[in-house]
This record gives C-alpha cells, structure tokens and sequence, in this order.
C-alpha cells in the first residue's frame, strides 16, 4: 500500500443528507455512509422516510445483519417465512434483523412519515437486496 493510499483511507467524509438514491424495495433513501458515498468496507448507515402508508417491497439480505432505529412514525413489520410473523415499533425503539431473513416495512399511519436510520453490515447500497414476491399479491 503506497502512502498516498493509506492516507486517503484515514481522511473523514461528510454526505450531505439531501442527496437520495431509489431503493429496490420500492422507495427513496437519503444517501449515508457506503461503499459508494465514502468508501466504506464494512457497513452502510443511511437515512429511511416512508410515506404514509406505504410498504417496502418484501426482501432479505442474505449475508448481511441490519439494524434500524425509528425516529418517529411507528414501523409494523411483517417478517418469516411468508412473512406470517409481525413485529410494532415506535419513536425510540431500535429493531434487529438477522442476516437472510425475509422482512417487510409497513408505515400504518395515514398521516406521518415513517422516519429511520438503517445500518447494514454490507457497505453497498443496495448490492444485498434480494426481493421476494409479496405475498399480498401472488
């Protein structure tokens, strides 16, 4: 490793929260910290505004564990194998999801935004996502 490129490895990086990508799960990010932002190797954090009522399209990410933290709106969750288990949660709360497990964001509300930062153990945005048929809609 030449010098030049350990010390571009150790400089920091600001994204700007304006800029936005669309997601494959049916709606758009704010852009955070990835591979493709500020050469992340190891994780990807960004920014999720669900309207009101609307769905993630279903999907996993296979190798990869997320973890998600909702500042306001309230999250239902649908998750599992045909997504048959369901989990709440709200302002404060943080949610877990295990690498490889299907999962599906619903924001119930008629009126708010679902708000949320997403970090993943995979550095790309979207690399991992996997989508899967809704079982709403088979």
């Amino acid at each position: 490793m030449t010098t030049s490129e350990q010390s571009e490895q150790n400089e920091l990086v600001v994204v700007h929260t304006g800029q936005t990508y669309d997601g494959k799960q049916g709606h758009a990010f704010f852009a955070g910290i990835s591979q493709e932002t500020a050469g992340s190797r190891g994780l990807c954090m960004h920014l999720v505004r669900i309207p009101p009522g609307a769905r993630d399209n279903p999907h996993r990410h296979d190798e990869h564990e997320s973890a998600i933290y909702v500042i306001s709106g309230n999250a239902e969750g649908r998750y599992g194998a045909d997504l048959a288990k369901r989990i709440t949660a709200g302002p404060g709360d943080f949610i877990y999801i295990p690498a490889g497990v299907p999962h599906q964001a619903i924001n119930p509300s008629a009126t708010e935004h679902l708000v949320a930062i997403i970090a993943r153990t995979d550095p790309h945005e979207q690399e991992s996502t996997v989508l899967l048929a809704d079982p709403d809609h088979v």
